[in-house]
């Protein structure tokens, strides 16, 4: 008998070891990058740590998961402070069901923490219902050992299943030593020699917390669709040679707009260093940058100095300000001076890398704030945006370009009549497309060589560019080995395994068993003739017993 209970007590712990449950999530690493040789984002990739959620007493060397409303900066900085093995977001799926004020908080926050290094791994996820199932069940665990006696939070730590995380890979991070920018242009020549040069760009890259969620639906996606749609209204115009105006139009699209404008500083050297014949050699009336178009409820012009009266850019500003005025007064419109600031390692606009070179320039944006958080966020998807405004905002620059290159106001043209109407209307319908299309794709500077989609995208804007504009071109400018800029770092995309375990103490707990297990085993083997001896007499005198 007492060797049959020896024999079986193993079987005693057999319910706690439950088998390993093992289920696989695709992982998006946040930001890694060195602008002018500060570094940005995160550093770390590997993760082997138990999941645990914001609730938790102890974070400790483990993966602290958040989802989207619990994500703030005082949380992630306490993870840091407690020395967390990583954190975890997870994003919901349809970003048109999270509440406005969540969406803000989370926006100020990401900025914060993308623009600062750590070598802590942080990562965002999609929710997924098995995902958010192991998340509720991590919560739950959570709060009820915050409510448990000693003893309970004990036994729990002992009892109690958890989730074990592991994201690795075979190879450390490394820097990608041959990042694209590629830029876009094409031209629209007016009727006359040696005419002044109207230049219309938007940069087309997006930015977030992790690159591959990031779709910048307003920015910059709301930017490029206006231009595209400038580019098919004024190719009708300048189809007739009756109907050119005195201006050349260049139209561009730019690459590496978030990260200090890398294709535009790149694209105007080209122009002004290293070739003899260029637009932007010649007289540059202006140029208007295209960002963030597709929401609010004012407009705002950025400049890096006003500009002065009598001056063609003055007049254009003028007949902004007139369409506005007569036609939208709801719209609020501003012009916001910011002179630029050399020692600022950030430039806040696209028009600062025109100024620089001495070419008058400024940004139109429904956004006041340069630093606002809406310009980089995985948020930014195209639910978040406003197609009625957006088609308002693009007849407002249609209308003004026009009235300004036709000299509509000194001719007395009435500043209610539109100039485009009928079948040259500005189309909703078309920049509702044209925002669904560019939103679908990540368009993350770092992911141009290695997304088939993102090729596709920019082969489809050159196409766009080669239906209406002359003398298309691409651009395709290679940062520098030696001295770059920027650096793009790698294994931004990875695959979390995900298992159901005990908890680490559930390991000392076993041990000590197995260990008093041993001994038991040891002592009766060592004294089983005095145990037999015993036992027998006891069988002999129940009385005694």
């Amino acid at each position: 008998m007492a060797v049959l209970l020896l024999l079986c007590a193993p079987a005693l712990l057999l319910p706690a070891l439950t088998a390993v449950q093992g289920h696989e999530f695709t992982l998006y690493r946040m930001q890694q990058y060195n602008l002018q040789q500060q570094k940005h984002g995160c550093r770390g990739a590997l993760v082997v740590a138990e999941a645990r959620t914001v609730e938790e007493r102890v974070l400790t060397r483990r993966c602290v998961v958040m989802r989207l409303a619990d994500f703030t900066l005082d949380r992630y900085q306490d993870a840091l402070r407690h020395n967390a093995a990583s954190v975890l977001i997870l994003v919901p799926q349809n970003i048109s069901s999270v509440p406005q004020d969540v969406i803000q908080r989370f926006m100020v926050s990401e900025a914060e923490v993308v623009m600062n290094d750590t070598l802590m791994p942080v990562y965002a996820a999609m929710e997924e219902e098995e995902l958010l199932s192991m998340y509720e069940e991590m919560k739950a665990a959570s709060l009820a050992l915050q409510s448990s006696s000693p003893l309970q939070v004990l036994s729990s730590m002992v009892t109690a299943n958890g989730f074990q995380i592991f994201v690795g890979s075979d190879f450390p991070i490394k820097p990608i030593s041959d990042t694209a920018f590629i830029t876009l242009e094409g031209v629209l020549f007016g009727t006359g020699e040696d005419l002044p040069t109207v230049v219309i760009t938007a940069h087309y890259d997006s930015f977030g917390i992790a690159p591959w969620l990031s779709y910048g639906a307003d920015s910059n996606a709301s930017g490029v669709a206006v231009l595209l749609e400038l580019v098919r209204l004024f190719h009708r115009l300048y189809s007739d040679a009756h109907s050119q105006a005195r201006y050349n139009i260049l139209f561009s699209l730019t690459g590496g707009g978030k990260y200090n404008y890398q294709g535009t500083k790149r694209w105007i050297e080209e122009n002004l260093d290293h070739t003899e014949s260029s637009l932007l050699h010649e007289n540059v009336a202006f140029v208007l940058c295209l960002d963030t178009l597709a929401n609010g409820e004012g407009l705002y012009l950025h400049v890096s100095r006003p500009p002065k009266p009598g001056t063609i850019q003055h007049a254009f500003i003028q007949e902004l300000d007139q369409v506005i005025s007569s036609r939208f007064p709801s719209v609020k419109f501003g012009i916001v001076h910011k002179k630029i600031n050399l020692g600022e390692r950030a430039l806040s606009w696209e028009h600062e890398r025109y100024g620089m070179r001495r070419i008058p320039a400024f940004t139109l944006s429904h956004l006041e704030d340069p630093r606002s958080g809406l310009r980089g966020s995985i948020l930014d998807t195209v639910t978040q945006t406003d197609m009625k405004k957006l088609r308002r905002n693009a007849v407002i620059i249609a209308e003004s370009m026009a009235r300004f290159m036709y000299n509509l106001t000194k001719k007395g043209s009435p500043k209610e009549l539109p100039v485009f109407r009928g079948h040259m209307e500005v189309q909703e319908s078309r920049l509702s497309s044209l925002m669904s299309y560019l939103s679908s794709v990540p368009r993350a500077s770092q992911l141009l060589d290695r997304e088939p989609s993102l090729q596709l995208l920019i082969s489809t804007l050159e196409h766009e560019f080669s239906q209406y504009l002359q003398h298309v071109q691409r651009h395709v400018f290679r940062t520098d080995r030696r001295d770059p800029e920027v650096v793009f770092f790698d294994q931004m995309k990875q695959t979390m395994m995900m298992h159901r375990v005990k908890p680490a103490v559930f390991d000392l707990f076993l041990g000590a068993c197995i260990a008093a297990y041993l001994g038991v085993v040891y002592y009766a083997i060592q004294n089983l003739g005095h145990i037999y001896m015993k036992i027998t007499k006891m069988a002999m005198n129940p009385k005694q017993q």
